[in-house]
């Protein structure tokens, strides 16, 4: 299969470039100017790369039969990020591409979008946007909207909350000041992700048109306050204090978010990695990394 595949240079969207390209899919990137390749140097001979704004989207479907977009880069909106650069990135972007796909006769438009309600943030709010004009595009062709629950991994953004306490966690530091963490949340490991995406690309062949949402977890909740204390289990960490209320909770904070698998699971799709089975292959990555 010819597949469009965005935000490849991430974390979700390297993870899943691999197994595309393993299983002998023929993947075209698009990326921008300022994306770091790090994490995908060894898949350059075997794929397309394109930066943005050096070749019209068109040209992209017509340089070669693409039949799949996958829309995974994302903004996150950390740091500061105003508006108007979130709306470009999750709003105008993938808008754009979605058009231009559909004027080429792409037959599947598939977008990672977030499990959080639009009023979170301005970053959930840009995501429901473009989930909205995804579905006005469904009597054209397949679009599939995937919201994705807390997924964590090795090689992760050292900011991002799952890489932020293993790390620190693994440093030994001699605190990590917290919320109270009552707040209920899904991880779901890389792998189950990866997997998810492919049964959903191989399902997307037998519809000509529709709009198909599917929510990605495992099902199962935890509080943070639980997952912290278990991944300092795992590390096997006596030293760091866990200072839980020292910091208070978000504004809008979403205490409790509940992922409806059945959609993902009709297709036979069960997640293969338990929460301790999951941090702990990522403590040892982690571990592992630092002795190379």
């Amino acid at each position: 299969m010819n597949i469009l595949l965005t935000g490849a240079t991430g974390f979700l969207g390297s993870n899943l470039l691999t197994r595309l390209v393993e299983d002998g899919h023929k993947v075209t990137l698009l990326v921008r100017k300022t994306s770091s390749l790090q994490r995908i140097t060894h898949l350059i001979d075997r794929i397309t790369i394109h930066t943005i704004g050096d070749i019209p989207f068109r040209e992209l479907f017509y340089s070669g039969k693409i039949e799949v977009i996958i829309h995974c880069a994302t903004n996150y909106g950390r740091g500061g990020v105003e508006p108007p650069e979130l709306v470009d990135a999750n709003l105008i972007l993938p808008l754009q591409l979605l058009q231009a796909g559909f004027d080429s006769g792409v037959h599947c438009f598939i977008n990672t979008d977030t499990i959080l309600d639009k009023s979170v943030s301005d970053y959930a709010l840009s995501k429901s946007q473009f989930r909205e004009w995804l579905g006005t595009y469904a009597q054209k062709m397949v679009c599939v909207n995937i919201a994705l629950e807390h997924f964590y991994g090795s090689h992760d953004d050292p900011t991002k909350f799952v890489s932020f306490i293993v790390r620190q966690l693994l440093n030994n530091v001699d605190c990590i000041n917290l919320t109270m963490g009552e707040q209920r949340r899904d991880f779901i490991y890389i792998d189950d992700i990866v997997s998810a995406f492919l049964l959903i690309i191989d399902n997307s062949t037998s519809s000509k048109t529709g709009y198909f949402d599917y929510e990605i977890g495992t099902g199962v909740t935890i509080t943070i306050r639980e997952f912290v204390e278990l991944a300092k289990h795992i590390v096997l960490n006596t030293q760091t204090q866990l200072n839980f209320g020292a910091l208070p909770y978000r504004e809008n904070e979403a205490m409790e978010i509940a992922v409806n698998t059945a959609a993902i699971r009709d297709l036979g799709w069960i997640p293969a990695t338990s929460l301790t089975n999951g941090l702990s292959k990522m403590v040892e990555q982690e571990r592992e990394k630092r002795t190379t």
